[in-house]
């Protein structure tokens, strides 16, 4: 049977672990993501550095996918983390970043540190793996302009300078490009949140800037968790 004679919630995976019905976390699965299920791996294109720089330029974020295999652990993992913690943001908050409250220690944005955390991306988009995707979580507000769904000229002012200070240093410019997802694509919601990512950059660099932190989508893979049964 081929890839395109399946249900979505087979595709990707290994006929020894083929469930008799679709498994409960991807029963409500949206339109887009079942298109993305139902795609073999070994067809999916990674994104390469010049088609994520114009996609991010253009402002077409809903272009950016994840692996298929990658997008089911993802569901999957998600799916747990709603049972065990009620939802993905107490788990984001409570694990990932360890912070006790998200109350901002000072008004002005990206002015202290500890208001700020730098971490990879748990689940990255389908991209070229020379490209590192992280994430900069922060207490204080990213002010959105409501009509447009897109951030004030005002706050992207702050991103721009936040990130050219923190990564600049070390990462040569054209390697380097951030972005803040509409809200209406955000994963998770009430913590605020954006995008970075870097091209070939040097993994002593990113170790020290995220405090040794390592996704949990490669500790998921490195057990073997997504491909059990539901």
């Amino acid at each position: 049977m081929t890839a395109k004679q399946l249900p979505y919630w087979l595709v990707n995976v290994p006929e020894d672990l083929w469930p008799s019905e679709c498994p409960e976390f991807l029963v409500n699965a949206n339109a887009k993501d079942r298109s993305i299920l139902s795609t073999p791996d070994t067809d999916y294109h990674r994104a390469t550095w010049r088609e994520v720089k114009e996609i991010i330029k253009t402002n077409r974020l809903d272009l950016l996918k994840r692996v298929p295999s990658d997008l089911r652990r993802y569901l999957e993992y998600n799916a747990r983390l709603r049972k065990d913690y009620g939802s993905v943001m107490d788990f984001v908050v409570q694990e990932r970043l360890q912070w006790k409250d998200l109350q901002p220690t000072c008004a002005t944005p990206f002015s202290n540190h500890a208001d700020i955390k730098i971490l990879y991306n748990d689940w990255p988009y389908g991209i070229d793996k020379k490209i590192v995707h992280l994430v900069v979580w922060t207490k204080f507000e990213l002010e959105d302009d409501p009509v447009t769904d897109d951030l004030t000229p005002e706050a992207r002012e702050q991103i721009n300078d936040y990130v050219n200070k923190t990564f600049g240093r070390r990462v040569p410019p054209e390697n380097v490009i951030w972005f803040k997802n509409w809200r209406s694509l955000k994963s998770v919601h009430a913590v605020e949140h954006f995008h970075v990512m870097l091209q070939d950059p040097d993994l002593k660099f990113v170790e020290e800037i995220t405090d040794g932190d390592v996704p949990l989508s490669q500790k998921v893979a490195q057990a073997g968790l997504g491909d059990r049964k539901l």
